[in-house]
Order: structure tokens, then C-alpha cells, then sequence
């Protein structure tokens, strides 16, 4: 069952597909947002948004808000006043936290990948409404249901959660690097290029 999943991670990547990583529970926010990072994908790590996906239309205004918060936040011209950019600051930081993992998926993802099947239920759901397959993790008390591929396992210890991440990364990581060899690309230039995106959205939150 793994390997089966772990071979969809790598289709949908070498299709330039766009996978989104779920795992909202503490053991899993760092990481998952590291792992989706190291190859170029997307995640949400800190509270499900009810909506995100039936309802894209509406977090995608969401994103733009918080463009323009950073804009405003930027511009050393501004006439904001101390407070009203200490307010704007808190408003755009609680936009980082809930979509700054996915601020870059521009439209629905073809996949998902879940931590804890009973935590995520409502992004199960989303995307069974909207034919998105879902890849879990499931424990033994969790549910299966609207599970297109199961990884029976732990969901709840910290080095589980890093074991199966790696390996769902590195599938990806494979996924890419076959689209580009048939695609003719320089796999070292493009190996560079995602370390640098990587290391400049760790430079913004922070």
C-alpha cells in the first residue's frame, strides 16, 4: 500500500501535477511544511479553512488581501500610522499562518497528501466532492473513508510523521526530476532553483 502511494506522489509529480500536504496536529507542522517546501509543493499546517477547496473562489480573494497587506507593509512611503500598521501586521501574519502554504498552488491541487484521516475530515470531504484523490495516512482508530490510497501507520508519533513524509518528498522530488530529463532540462540548474525558492520563502516568514 505504501509503495503504491508513493508511485501516485511521483505520477501526478512527473505530470506537473500540484500536491497539497495536510497535517494540521502539532507533531506535523513543521514537518510538513518542510518536507512540501523541499519539493516545491504546497501544505496546510495550521488549521483547516473550511472551504478551501469547494470554496477557492473566496480564498483566492483571501490571497490577494494578503499581497496586498505585504504591499502596504513594504512601502517605505506608506503614511500608516504606528498602530494601524501594527494592526495591518497582525492581520497579515494570521493570513501567512492559515495560506502561506499555499499561496503559490494558483487553483485546486490534483492530490492531497493527509496526516490523521479523523483530524482532516473536512479536507477529506472537500475533496471528494471534487474528484481530488486523497493519499492518507491512517492508524488503526482512524477512518478510511473517502481514502483513495491508504498508508496504514502511525499518525501520531513524530518520527512516523517524519519517516513517511521523507519518503512522500522524495517521490515527488523523483516525479520532477523525470518531467525534466524528458523535458530536456538541466537537472542541476533546476536542483538550484528549488533550493533557492525554498531558502527565500523561509527568509520572508521569517
Amino acid at each position: 500500500m505504501l509503495n503504491v502511494a508513493l508511485d501516485v506522489l511521483k505520477s501526478v509529480a512527473a505530470k506537473n501535477g500540484k500536491i497539497l500536504f495536510v497535517g494540521t496536529k502539532r507533531q506535523a507542522t513543521e514537518v510538513v511544511a518542510e518536507n512540501a517546501q523541499k519539493c516545491g509543493q504546497h501544505y496546510v499546517n495550521y488549521r483547516w479553512p473550511g472551504g478551501m477547496l469547494t470554496n477557492w473562489h473566496t480564498v483566492s480573494r483571501s490571497l490577494k488581501t494578503l499581497e496586498e497587506f505585504e504591499k502596504q507593509l513594504a512601502d517605505k512611503d506608506s503614511l500608516l500610522t504606528k498602530k494601524e500598521r501594527l494592526n495591518l501586521t497582525k492581520k497579515k501574519e494570521r493570513l501567512e499562518k492559515m495560506l502561506g502554504g499555499i499561496r503559490n498552488m494558483n487553483g485546486l491541487p490534483d492530490l492531497i497528501f493527509v496526516i490523521d484521516t479523523n483530524e482532516q475530515r473536512i479536507a477529506i470531504e472537500e475533496a471528494n466532492k471534487l474528484n481530488i484523490p486523497v493519499i492518507a495516512v491512517v492508524d488503526t482508530n482512524a477512518s478510511l473513508e473517502g481514502v483513495t490510497y491508504v498508508i496504514p501507520g502511525n499518525d501520531d508519533a513524530s518520527k512516523a510523521i517524519e519517516l513517511y513524509m521523507n519518503l512522500a518528498q522524495e517521490s515527488v522530488l523523483e516525479g520532477i526530476q523525470q518531467s525534466l530529463i524528458k523535458a530536456g532540462v538541466d537537472i542541476g540548474a533546476a536542483e538550484k532553483a528549488l533550493i533557492e525558492d525554498s531558502a527565500n520563502f523561509n527568509a520572508k516568514k521569517e
